[in-house]
């Protein structure tokens, strides 16, 4: 008999250890070892250096002695003494009706969004949310569309697109914990007004260091009587030194929260201290608003130093991509007597790795100077990547074609897509894996009415007419989902006058390929694929017998990782009550019926696209969205 462990487990640390062995591998492998006293701090959230400020320590220490160190049961339980102090200070110095203290800034906006939004809601998050935010809606069940955080253009489409619904929220940083940037507020509230929807802002790393009175970078928006910020939230672990955190808004939303709020009901109050030190950390800023200008000054004087745009508030991201060398470069410094961070995947996206400068109220020029100096003996000045100064690259805009299921008519839809696309422009067809003899690039080809120069051949042709993995292994090659990134990118790079379709091989679940290590398999699935580029999709599925199934287990897998298809095409014989069902349970996204064609090619395309009575139309509208 194998051994087993001491919970009965014969092989779970044996697998544990093959995930942290990959993530050491991919140079993700963290650890909280301390790092030596006495380096000079470029990291820490402590901006203004409150943590170690007398008055918040004194605090902190009296509020010890009178209530002793824990906060002894949840609040609704009668814990947390001095916590309603906090709570009416905060609510006026930020000017709302209300405030409720919770033992953390995760479980505030935890609490917050999951009170606010829920099923059949939709939430606008933008894409450089923190993790929070994202783990607050995943738990809501509302809808999630995300929007470029620095466009409103892409808020606003987005907002005409995704509506009506029961309730819409667009949920935003003040400033972003990883970019530094601040979004356009002022744009996002104007558009929160135009088209209904609730503003939440996460105001983690901008209150205490932006905004009048340093009351964060959505403060202005109170000057507004028809703002429609609702909530926000106000951590007190970074520029305040203390920690917990204020979730601040009208009684009505503080009421829900206290009577809603799973986080904040079904947890222990945090110990007395820390709303004291909170509260006394607001009484120092209210009179002491410089030390907020210190830092922004301090990281517009850095970035001066390294040739970079001035920040929005105080935190410098020096992006340098490879995760190895932001994390080199951070030893590098560590060296030299410098605290400063590599941030790496998950944190940020792959491929944007980079150092994490704070700039606090404490760090004086020489630091600054002295920092400098390091990065560039390091050799990391120069290789700073600044998107802001690099031009965008052009990019042909992309369509993905994905199916519930295999046989689905996905060919068909492609032809329709793309012979609507190239009804009015320049437009090119991509199968990136054949698999089975009929070439789908000629059936398309020839539906679209397409010349040859606009096909482009398949990156894999396989004989066998199967799951991608199997027909790859069936020929003796192997499919990596990399590549077809890397072709696609490179495609869309050169035909920046035109327009692509790409359809996915077979349903969205099954494999480019399978792998085994030690005994366990893993899959390369071509929804993670369909996931990582990013572009729009629709899905395709049967109109007929097992529709719902297929169709709704499809969607729940794209739920899971927060995609949204454009439209579903439901293609073959129309089945009302089918198409009726997903209409209902598919969250407001269009739900198209395509016939039968009694005859395939190109003038039976045109008249469906063109008939004014059926769904042609309007998937021409779909496709043309921006």
């Amino acid at each position: 008999m194998e051994a087993q462990g001491p919970l009965g487990s014969s092989n779970l640390d044996a697998e544990l250890r093959l995930e942290l062995d990959a993530l050491a591998s991919a140079g993700r492998l963290r650890n909280v070892q301390g790092r030596p006293k006495g380096l000079v701090d470029f990291t820490s959230n402590d901006y203004l250096g409150l943590a170690s400020h007398e008055l918040v320590i004194e605090a902190a220490q009296e509020a010890n002695a009178r209530y002793g160190a824990g906060g002894r049961a949840a609040r609704l339980l009668g814990g947390g003494a001095s916590h309603s102090e906090l709570e009416n200070l905060g609510a006026e110095w930020l000017g709302e009706q209300a405030a409720l203290f919770f033992p953390t800034g995760y479980q505030a906006n935890l609490g917050l969004l999951t009170s606010l939004a829920g099923e059949g809601d939709v939430v606008l998050s933008a894409a450089a949310n923190h993790a929070s935010i994202i783990d607050g809606l995943r738990l809501s069940k509302a809808r999630v569309v995300i929007f470029d955080h620095r466009n409103p253009d892409d808020l606003e489409r987005k907002l005409k697109d995704h509506g009506p619904s029961k309730r819409r929220i667009v949920a935003v940083e003040g400033i972003y914990s990883m970019g530094g940037d601040r979004p356009p507020l002022e744009e996002i509230d104007a558009l929160c007004q135009k088209y209904d929807a609730h503003l939440v802002v996460d105001e983690a790393h901008s209150v205490g260091v932006v905004g009048p009175g340093c009351r964060g970078a959505a403060a202005t928006l109170k000057d507004d009587p028809n703002t429609r910020m609702v909530a926000r939230t106000i951590t007190g672990g970074k520029a305040l030194g203390a920690g917990g955190a204020l979730v601040v808004g009208s009684r009505a939303v503080v009421d829900v929260l206290l009577n809603c709020s799973r986080s904040f009901i079904f947890t222990t109050a945090a110990p007395p201290s820390v709303s004291a030190s909170f509260a006394a950390a607001i009484r120092v800023l209210q009179s002491s608003t410089e030390l907020g200008q210190r830092a922004r000054e301090g990281a517009a004087d850095l970035a001066e130093k390294l040739g970079l745009p001035v920040p929005d508030a105080a935190i410098l991201s020096l992006l340098l991509g490879d995760e190895a060398v932001a994390v080199k470069a951070s030893e590098q410094l560590l060296d030299l007597g410098f605290d400063v961070r590599a941030v790496r995947p998950p944190t940020v996206p792959v491929g944007t790795s980079r150092l994490r400068i704070v700039a606090h109220a404490f760090n004086d020029r020489d630091d600054r100077s002295a920092l400098v100096r390091a990065l560039n003996k390091c050799g990391v000045a120069a290789k700073i990547l600044v998107p802001e100064a690099v031009p965008t690259v052009p990019l042909a805009p992309a369509l993905m074609i994905a199916g519930t299921d295999t046989d689905v008519g996905k060919t068909v839809a492609a032809a329709l897509c793309t012979r609507a696309l190239r009804l009015r422009g320049k437009v090119h067809y991509w199968k990136p894996v054949q698999t089975g003899d009929d070439s789908d690039s000629d059936t398309v080809a020839r539906l679209a009415g397409l010349d040859g120069h606009e096909v482009l051949r398949p990156a894999w042709e396989l004989p066998l007419p199967a799951s991608p993995h199997e027909a790859a292994i069936d020929a003796g090659v192997s499919i990596e989902s990399s590549r077809i990134g890397e072709a696609l990118f490179s495609l869309r790079k050169t035909l920046t006058e035109s327009r692509m379709v790409v359809e996915l091989a077979g349903g969205l679940m099954v494999p480019y390929s399978v792998t085994e290590e030690a005994g366990r398999h893993s899959a390369d699935l071509q929804v993670d694929w369909l996931r990582r580029m990013g572009a729009p999709f629709v899905l395709v599925a049967r109109s007929g017998l097992g529709t719902l199934n297929h169709t709704l287990l499809s969607l729940e897998v794209l739920g899971a990782r927060h995609m949204v298809p454009r439209a579903i095409l439901l293609l073959g014989d129309k089945h009302e009550s089918n198409a009726s069902t997903l209409r209902d349970l598919a969250n407001g996204t269009p739900v198209l019926e395509v016939p039968r064609f009694k005859q395939l090619d190109v003038e039976s395309l045109d008249r469906w696209l063109a008939d004014p009575q059926g769904d042609g139309p309007r998937l021409c509208d779909v496709l043309f969205r921006p």
